[in-house]
């Protein structure tokens, strides 16, 4: 039997290439299992469609999708390991690696954690950064996301002026974390950087600017009536699908539960924060497409009252933990909400110099989880944008 290049030699899935990889291993049990007629299609690991190394093998009677399922794999990266390995100031910029698209959040789920265990005490002015910080931060990867999906269903105009606004934002951004991709500006106790006067400025700036630039996109996007076809009534997901595969963020509240952890187990300053809990009233990608363009204006308030109530101080503790610090024995565990859901680090210490265990909780794994059952019985190409609505990013997946 031929699969792609390789020559497999018996019905217990043993092949002949010695170079072959535990995908191929499950590519061949997934054969084996589909019903004869039936077509075997490849997505990935590097396909248009999958926004990262993700292969997604499908089974299709026709156009339709009567089987699904993700292989992962092509992207491990071993982060958790490097965690016990590594002292925790040495890990910090890890965080930056494991979502490229919102790194302050999964920053601030580590060093949250690492606070926590240590009893840190961080200064107001430094959480009212981070708040900022994470919020351009969301927003940034809402807008690739939008303009990444929309060029999944055909449309290429919007991603153009995706990474517009998100140039802005990186120039926002690069002053206190003099990043554009892989932030890490958090530190134990606070944040590395102050904010000038140049960096309200143009957060002052981009908010109105943005809000215009939605109403534009709205006229020239979201109404238009190619994409309402491609995703109304397309890929239904239920709250009881999110909870029976752990699924959260955007995705759950476009099922209607209105769940965020800003607000269900705050931190920082949220908590003096005032902001709405967007929900959809439709629970398909079109649900989720409307739920993610109303989080970019979520965010846009949480800045603008984040700069308004900013108070003048230190930006780290005295005193604040040096290269050299161990973390006290013991464990803790901390949750933010990242752009794809909830984030959560667990570290667990035996008062050594490395962490003994670094456990990391990426929502993007619980997202894909259940597209298996999402996809099930839809066109191919509806199959795509249901993929699409989900928010992938790879790299915390394969974490």
């Amino acid at each position: 039997m031929t699969f792609g290049s390789l020559n497999f030699v018996n019905p217990f899935g043993v092949w002949e290439n010695p170079g072959s990889t535990a995908g191929d291993f499950y590519a061949v049990n997934f054969e084996k299992k589909a019903v004869s007629g039936r077509v075997i299609l490849n997505l990935g690991p590097q396909h248009p469609s999958t926004h990262g190394v993700l292969r997604v093998l499908v089974e299709l009677d026709g156009e339709y999708v009567a089987r699904a399922e993700p292989v992962l794999g092509y992207l491990h990266r071993m982060h958790e390991k490097m965690g016990e390995v590594k002292t925790p100031w040495q890990f910090i910029p890890n965080m930056g690696r494991v979502d490229y698209l919102h790194p302050l959040a999964w920053n601030w789920a580590f060093v949250g954690a690492a606070e926590k265990l240590a009893g840190l005490t961080v200064p107001e002015r430094a959480e009212y950064l981070r708040v900022i910080g994470c919020e351009l931060n969301r927003i940034g990867s809402h807008l690739l996301w939008w303009g990444a999906f929309v060029m999944d269903l055909g449309g290429f105009t919007p991603i153009l002026y995706a990474f517009e606004e998100r140039e802005k934002i990186n120039d926002i951004l690069q002053i206190i974390t003099g990043s554009r991709l892989t932030m890490a500006n958090f530190r134990f106790g606070g944040v590395c950087a102050d904010a000038d006067e140049r960096f309200f400025r143009l957060c002052a700036e981009f908010i109105p600017y943005l809000r215009e630039r939605l109403k534009m996109y709205k006229g020239l996007v979201t109404d238009n009536v190619i994409l309402r076809r491609r995703l109304e009534g397309i890929g239904p997901i239920d709250v009881d699908l999110c909870q029976r595969y752990g699924a959260t963020g955007p995705i759950l509240r476009a099922a209607g539960l209105a769940r965020d952890t800003r607000k269900d187990y705050p931190y920082g300053v949220y908590p003096k924060l005032d902001f709405p809990i967007p929900t959809g009233p439709i629970n398909d990608s079109f649900g989720r497409y409307l739920v993610r363009l109303a989080e970019i204006e979520t965010s846009l308030s949480i800045i603008e009252q984040a700069i308004k109530d900013i108070p003048q101080g230190p930006i780290i503790m005295d005193k604040a933990p040096k290269a050299t610090w161990k973390l006290p024995a013991g464990e803790s565990y901390f949750t933010v909400e990242g752009a794809r859901g909830q984030i959560a680090a667990h570290i667990t210490s035996d008062g050594g110099k490395n962490p003994y265990r670094v456990k990391l909780r990426a929502p993007g794994f619980s997202n894909l989880s259940l597209f298996a059952e999402a996809a099930k019985g839809t066109l191919l190409a509806d199959a795509i944008a249901i993929l699409g609505s989900l928010d992938l990013v790879i790299p915390e997946i394969d974490r």
